[in-house]
């Protein structure tokens, strides 16, 4: 038995080699190929990066821009509306009456300017006192409704929903 023993000691031991060989080269290979794969996520991970980045920047830009450049076609129509006033105070013989209509003329271009814009004027003559709108300059006695706005002192203005400008007024309080 001892033979025996021996004789197949050393098959065992000649083909031990043989597979570790193999396996520590399967290994190596497919370490090897982990590292490529590893390799090219990185490589992607920072161009992605990179492109992100790229993308945040060019948006910073674009939002400067629109900041900017927001008020260049509200600008454009205040131009007409500059050039009708210097019209206006260049002309040598111009009687009241010419001025009047001139003036009158500027101020529809004005409106109109405004109206491009989605700028609105406030006037709450009658209306309840609205705190979000209005500004209340003084109260007086007054037959009307308590908090109720019977005079307005200066128009307010909002752009779409926004108040840039509240109205100045007064408001009734009871006798």
């Amino acid at each position: 038995m001892a033979t025996e023993t021996s004789n197949q000691e050393p098959e065992n031991l000649d083909t031990a080699p043989e597979a570790e060989l193999e396996s520590s080269s399967s290994l190596a290979q497919s370490l090897k190929q982990a590292e490529l794969l590893a390799q090219e996520h990185h490589d992607a991970w920072l161009r992605a990066k990179a492109e992100s980045d790229n993308i945040r920047k060019r948006a910073q830009i674009d939002i400067a821009s629109a900041h900017k450049f927001a008020i260049e076609t509200f600008a454009t129509e205040l131009l007409a509306v500059k050039d009708s006033l210097e019209a206006a105070l260049n002309t040598e013989a111009a009687s009241i009456e010419n001025l009047r209509s001139g003036v009158d003329l500027t101020l529809k271009q004005l409106a109109t300017a405004f109206e491009k814009a989605s700028i609105n004027e406030i006037t709450p003559a009658g209306e309840k006192f609205d705190p979000h709108k209005h500004q209340a300059i003084s109260m007086i006695e007054s037959d009307a409704e308590t908090n109720t706005v019977v005079a307005v002192l200066q128009k307010g203005y909002q752009l779409h929903d926004r108040i840039i400008r509240p109205a100045l007024v007064t408001v009734s309080k009871a006798k």
